[in-house]
């Protein structure tokens, strides 16, 4: 297989796979960004159209240890065994910078069923609303939580909340009742430049006061 291999047990494939289904779902050219985090996980990362990121933890090793490839073609692939050719480097396609690993402060836990309501009534609110372009931009840049402690106060804008909705990194959240456990919590996390929202599936990032940097890998 030479010096390109994905490694991973059947049900860690399993997991990249729904991860890689909905960055498909949401951009069928979408991109997936591999990167070995230590000895036993690596962290796929890929845009979600919302100007956030969108990252799952998955146990196994990618060779090279940051790769860029095609989502659909390593979907696809990802049946043929514990061992897996990624597919062609793409590491131009790549655009944007990637979040640091650490620095965050935990601000607080919130109910994702809240969120996934907020989702599910901004989903309305595009229907009636939107053109063929999305969702209007007023809708995805509202502030529509804000958060307080560990001394930050941060906003959560329409547009993260639809891009944890669109990645399902909630569970319960996509059945038709949108049933999700009073218990479930998302994490909200802050850096002095990114927000991030850890829920049970995954993470989603976004800049706190703007869009995700311009650059190539």
């Amino acid at each position: 297989m030479g010096d390109r291999v994905l490694t991973a047990d059947r049900g860690e494939r399993e997991n990249l796979a729904a991860f890689l289904a909905r960055a498909v779902r949401l951009d069928e050219a979408a991109v997936v960004r591999l990167r070995q985090r230590d000895d036993t996980h690596l962290v796929a990362w890929a845009a979600t159209g919302f100007e956030a990121l969108a990252a799952r933890v998955v146990a196994g090793l990618i060779r090279p240890q940051d790769t860029v490839v095609a989502a659909d073609g390593l979907l696809g692939a990802l049946h043929a065994g514990d061992e897996v050719d990624p597919g062609y480097a793409m590491d131009s396609a790549w655009r944007g910078a990637l979040p640091p690993d650490e620095g965050y402060v935990h601000v607080d836990d919130v109910p994702a069923a809240a969120l996934i309501e907020l989702a599910r009534q901004g989903a309305e609110v595009a229907a009636e609303h939107g053109g063929p372009k999305g969702p209007p931009a007023s809708l995805l840049a509202q502030e529509v939580l804000a958060v307080d402690g560990g001394g930050e106060h941060v906003v959560v804008s329409m547009r993260t909340v639809f891009a944890l909705a669109a990645m399902g990194f909630v569970p319960g959240a996509d059945t038709e009742t949108a049933a999700v456990d009073p218990a479930e919590l998302v994490r909200v996390r802050a850096s002095r430049t990114w927000l991030r929202l850890d829920a049970r599936y995954g993470s989603v990032f976004a800049r706190r006061g703007g869009e995700i940097p311009i650059s190539v890998l």
